[in-house]
């Protein structure tokens, strides 16, 4: 993934700042190159196509055993250097994996970044993982009585439809946007408000 640029983050952050001028609420975006690295199914990948390689050769051939298992190793080996790829080991992990990978880590950096401290619990996460073209908007408990579910799934089709052309500010600052319009509906702000958490993007390292 191309890392964002600092326009890219800027313009980001003040759409968060823009965004929580009009509510009591708290918008924090996070975003990860990827979500896991995935070593581990591309190694399963490796060393199951190794497994088959003796079976041609002990059907078909008069190979010494000596041979058959070193070219075993020799598939095993050029299979491990393949999935260094990361476009490759990617296409490799079922896409439903990666769904529940990056669905995990949303999770976990909702408590991460203290969404669930806010005064009133009125935090919102938008988070997304790019490599899985995965994309989630996470709300706290109060925002969840007042705001049906079909709400966020609106704004993560369109935020992911703005990925998909490549338009991250665009659709994260639109994304952004959006969040802040439902919370203004039913959270306003009050006289005491203060910023409870960072308005800065938060980029993640894959892992």
């Amino acid at each position: 993934m191309q890392r964002l640029s600092a326009d890219e983050r800027v313009a980001i952050g003040q759409a968060i700042t823009r965004a929580e001028a009009k509510t009591s609420g708290e918008i924090v975006v996070v975003v990860a190159s990827a979500s896991g690295r995935y070593f581990g199914i591309g190694l399963m990948w490796s060393a199951l196509v190794a497994l088959g390689v003796p079976w041609p050769f002990i059907l078909f051939t008069k190979w010494p055993v000596e041979h058959i298992y070193l070219a075993q190793l020799a598939v095993f080996a050029l299979g491990v250097a393949l999935i260094q790829w990361e476009p490759l080991r990617l296409a490799l992990v079922p896409k439903a994996v990666k769904r529940a990978r990056a669905h995990e880590r949303a999770l976990e950096q909702f408590l991460v970044q203290n969404l669930h401290t806010t005064k009133g619990r009125k935090g919102v996460l938008i988070y997304v993982s790019f490599a899985e073209r995965f994309a989630e908007v996470i709300a706290d408990s109060a925002i969840y009585k007042k705001v049906p579910p079909e709400a966020w799934e609106q704004i993560v089709r369109e935020l992911t439809n703005h990925l998909s052309y490549g338009a991250r500010d665009k659709g994260l600052a639109a994304a952004i946007e959006a969040c802040g319009k439902l919370l203004a509906t039913h959270f306003p702000p009050g006289r005491h408000d203060i910023n409870e958490l960072p308005n800065h993007l938060i980029v993640l390292d894959a892992r």
